[in-house]
């Protein structure tokens, strides 16, 4: 019984101990308050109802130096602050109010009043503002708080000048209601009271100038009202009656309502900048850091948790967030101050932050904490078997697509194609055949993305791509491909790999890892041919077609002669003709391309081709020999020559097929009258006949009247060099036979670009 009656006794008196300490400590907490220090000390910081806190001073001595000086007029009732150093102009502001970042001054007035009279040279009385900062002023006006307010007369406007010479007039639809009191409405400046606003929209930091002058072509009235000009706060011009605009003491009444912004800081420097100097900074005290300010210059401000005066010693002291006044804790929670913050704890049995502005305290209960437990635990364990089988998953995926992939390669020649390469000693660096993977095309084609589709063709389609170097390539990916031709088509990528002509696109490599092999060819920016023949936009000049076709000829006469093994294209036509950057030609698309063999002139084959360009005795015999390319060039220069199309509606019957249409013409001696409008007035006649002649000799409908293309390439070289030679005024049939000369010497020379890899390839 004792020993209970000892243990609620000592309970009790603990109890009490630590009502007192902590009542004792609250209460040195309330007191502990930081006073903030305005002025520096002996100096007045109070002039009437305005507190002047440092950098700002009654004097020179007072601030930081003489642009926050103020004077104190002591004739007013109460005193009234005013400072002087806001204009380069001798006019005085008076201080309404000193914010951290802010000066409110009274705002500026213009205004023009009519004569009595009606004439327009007896203006009884205006007046300009301008507001221009001294160099070095801390001081800017605020374009974001002020505004241009126009009032009174609808007859003015106030032109506004900056030092920068741009100009612009402050005008708006006044309303002429209320000249005797009638429609008008009291209160901020409004449509309904005869005024107007309009935010300040250009550079007014480095100042501006106002007059409210007469618009043209105005008749002054009698009854005209004066028109003014407010410069200040939105809302702070009050309008009360409709005489306002005609009382004498408007303007006076008006000046101390109208409240105006000027921004300031306390250096013109960035806080950056400021620091290297220590005689100048002004954020050297404690727990005190430097802001730059949004237009100029920077400030000092106090550290988060911490009070004062910035700009003094000893700076910014620790703010008692504990105070009674301003306790941000929950009413249940203990607020503890700390060194520029504090702490709100909880009682036992409750949780949270224990702030007022946060989760405050709350009370712990069994029956909330377990299914929150328990529903946690569970979605946990299914997230983890979500992330495991997701994981198994794509790897199961990946691996099968990496074999399927393997077997694609395989099955493709892919084996064969790394075996002849590595025998066949092409070379390195990026112009040497690379076998792709196809997460390398994936990634240059944006997972062949249909933004990137530059051609579909009947072979295929054509992406643009770019490859991690850089380089920009054409991914080509075929519609079909032959799986008993694997080793011939193996054969065939490898001999194309061989051909290295200016005018041959370059196959830089392929990807066997897809079910159909993907080629990849360098990039010709510049479109196809019949782009540019057929295009409403086409511009090509008379040499440029001359110098295509004589271009493509002797790229498709290397195909045929130069090379190791001669190729047949199978589909020349003007849409796989690629021109690059300078319109240089470009033999491209060797989808139907066949090699024969060197002891064969013509083979048997499937008959492939796009109809208008296709030999029409290779289409009855399916025999397939190096002229049936001739007879599709022909069909391309006569394009180049007349700027039709290989096969129209819009010719009449029996000359809808352009060989056919040619021909005709050609035979009746009018060839002239078909030239392309675009190229008849830039090209001489005779090249024009010259041309048409080749043509003629290409399209003739047996193969073995064709010339061939190397002769094709130097006549049309002879012609090139011809019209060159004419320009210059130096045309002779000397120079002509000469230049022929000199093209087959380059013609022969061109075998030297072949490599001398070789193999047999067996006829088909």
């Amino acid at each position: 019984m004792t020993n209970n009656f000892l243990n609620e006794l000592l309970r009790l008196l603990v109890v009490v101990v630590v009502t007192v300490v902590i009542g004792v400590r609250s209460s040195i907490g309330a007191e502990n308050v930081t006073v903030v220090n305005n002025g520096k000390p002996g100096c007045q910081t109070q002039c009437g109802n305005l507190t002047i806190p440092y950098p700002f001073g009654i004097g020179t001595s007072c601030s930081i130096n003489p642009f926050y000086s103020l004077e104190c007029d002591d004739s007013y009732n109460p005193p009234r602050a005013f400072t002087g150093m806001l204009n380069s102009s001798s006019t005085s502001f008076r201080v309404f109010q000193i914010l951290e970042t802010e000066l409110h001054v009274n705002g500026m007035i213009a205004y023009k009043c009519p004569p009595s009279n009606g004439t327009l040279d007896s203006i009884v009385s205006s007046k300009g503002v301008t507001f221009l900062p001294h160099p070095n002023s801390p001081f800017t006006l605020s374009s974001t708080a002020n505004f241009f307010s126009m009032a009174g007369s609808c007859d003015y406007v106030a032109p506004v000048l900056t030092p920068r010479n741009y100009a612009e007039n402050i005008t708006c639809r006044l309303s002429c209601y209320g000249r005797d009191g009638d429609h008008f409405e009291a209160g901020v400046c409004s449509f309904s009271n005869g005024c107007c606003k309009r935010p300040i929209r250009y550079d007014v930091e480095k100042g501006f100038s106002l007059e409210v002058e007469l618009l043209e072509n105005t008749e002054v009235k009698l009854h005209s009202r004066c028109g003014y000009v407010f410069v200040g706060m939105e809302d702070s011009l009050v309008l009360r009656y409709a005489s306002d605009y005609s009382d004498p003491a408007f303007v006076s009444r008006t000046r101390d309502n109208v409240v105006m912004v000027v921004d300031w800081v306390v250096g013109n420097q960035t806080c950056h900048e400021a620091r290297r100097d220590p005689t100048s900074y002004a954020c050297l005290y404690n727990n005190t850091d430097c802001v730059d300010a949004p237009s100029k210059g920077y400030r000092c401000a106090c550290r988060l948790g911490y009070q004062g005066n910035p700009y003094l010693p000893p700076g910014c002291t620790d703010k008692n967030e504990c105070a009674a006044k301003i306790n941000p804790c929950n009413k249940k929670a203990v607020c503890n101050n700390t060194v520029g913050d504090y702490i709100c704890t909880c009682p036992h049995g409750y949780h949270g932050d224990g702030r007022i502005n946060g989760s405050g305290c709350i009370a712990n209960s069994i029956f909330t904490l377990l299914p929150f437990k328990l529903t946690l635990g569970l979605s946990l364990g299914l997230l983890f078997i979500l992330v495991i089988g997701s994981g198994t998953h794509i790897l199961i995926r990946k691996h099968k697509l990496a074999k399927t992939r393997e077997k694609f390669f395989k099955q493709n020649g892919g084996l064969m194609l790394q075996e002849k390469l590595s025998s066949s000693n092409i070379g390195s660096g990026f112009n040497s055949f690379k076998i792709f993977t196809m997460d390398e095309l994936k990634k240059a084609t944006k997972n062949f993305s249909q933004d990137l589709i530059v051609g579909i063709g009947g072979y295929g389609t054509v992406y643009k791509g770019t490859l991690h170097d850089g380089n920009v390539v054409a991914v080509k990916v075929s519609k079909m491909v032959d799986d008993t031709q694997i080793e011939q088509f193996i054969n065939e990528m490898v001999i194309l790999t061989q051909i290295h002509h200016r005018n041959v696109v370059k196959l830089l490599g392929c990807c066997l890892e897809a079910e159909i092999p993907i080629l990849v060819y360098e990039f010709i920016a510049n479109g196809s041919l019949l782009q540019h023949i057929h295009g409403e936009s086409s511009r090509l000049s008379w040499k440029n077609r001359l110098r295509i076709a004589t271009e493509a000829a002797t790229a498709l006469g290397y195909l045929h002669s130069a090379t190791s093994t001669p190729i047949i294209h199978r589909d020349i036509k003007s849409a796989n003709i690629l021109l690059d950057e300078n319109y240089g030609a470009k033999i491209s698309d060797f989808g139907a391309s066949r090699l024969i063999p060197m002891d064969k002139t013509q083979m048997s084959t499937l008959v492939q081709g796009t109809l208008g360009y296709m030999d029409p005795e290779y289409l009855l015999s399916s025999q397939l020999t190096d002229k049936s390319d001739v007879y599709g060039f022909g069909v391309v220069v006569a394009e180049l020559l007349t700027g039709e199309k290989p096969l129209s509606t819009e010719r009449r019957m029996g000359e809808r097929n352009l060989a056919k249409y040619f021909a005709n013409c050609f035979k009746q001696g009018r060839v002239l009258d078909i030239i392309d409008p675009r190229i008849f007035d830039e090209a001489p006649q005779e090249q024009l006949r010259w041309v048409a002649e080749i043509i003629h000799e290409c399209l003739d409908v047996k193969g073995a009247n064709r010339p061939m293309m190397k002769d094709v390439a130097i006549e049309l070289a002879g012609i090139q060099r011809k019209a060159t030679e004419m320009s210059d005024d130096q045309s002779n049939e000397g120079n002509m036979n000469s230049n022929q000369d000199e093209v087959r010497e380059a013609w022969n020379s061109q075998s030297d670009c072949v490599s001398n890899f070789s193999f047999t390839i067996e006829p088909r």
